[in-house]
């Protein structure tokens, strides 16, 4: 087995990305306080083709040094736009019908691996701050809570892992309707 070069990978260019059709996903990030963090979101994102990124809060925004650095030219592109108040987006989001899922660990939260996306709808996940989470309010206002299963010592997965894991279950159960 070898090994594929990067030339080889047969990827697409931004051009290209920005009139692809997207995931029906968007990503919501509530005051992330990790440049590296936002980057890795990026990066996968771009993976995944996630329509949109809303940076929220405290949350760095592009062009910064230590964002690129994880992203590796994913701000480029990956739709994003900055937002300063996270409950305002999320209130907006379900006007326009969007179903906003909050990754949070919270009473009643369906577990990642029992949740069906319904074919024709758009999604945006909230991913909370790397201590606090999601806000409560945001939480409150969100059309369910996602968790994913964890089984160890710890009380949770970093914000990027998070989102990785995530993206990843939603984009093939999509892939699949």
């Amino acid at each position: 087995m070898r090994k594929l070069k990067n030339n080889e990978l047969g990827r697409i260019t931004v051009d290209e990305f920005k009139t692809v059709a997207k995931t029906p996903i968007i990503v919501v990030l509530d005051n992330i306080r990790s440049l590296n963090n936002i980057g890795s979101v990026f990066r996968t994102s771009d993976a995944f083709l996630i329509e949109k990124i809303y940076l929220c809060g405290i949350c760095a925004t592009p062009p910064n040094k230590d964002i690129h650095k994880t992203a590796l030219g994913a701000t480029e592109s990956v739709a994003w736009e900055y937002v300063e108040d996270t409950l305002t987006l999320v209130e907006k989001l379900k006007a326009d019908g969007v179903q906003v899922l909050a990754v949070e660990q919270a009473e009643n939260s369906t577990k990642l691996n029992t949740f069906y996306p319904t074919k024709g709808e758009k999604y945006a996940i909230v991913m909370g701050n790397e201590v606090k989470g999601v806000q409560q309010e945001v939480v409150s206002a969100a059309n369910l809570c996602l968790e994913i299963p964890q089984l160890g010592t710890k009380h949770s997965l970093n914000i990027s892992v998070t989102t990785g894991v995530v993206l990843w279950d939603l984009f093939q159960k999509i892939n699949e309707l």
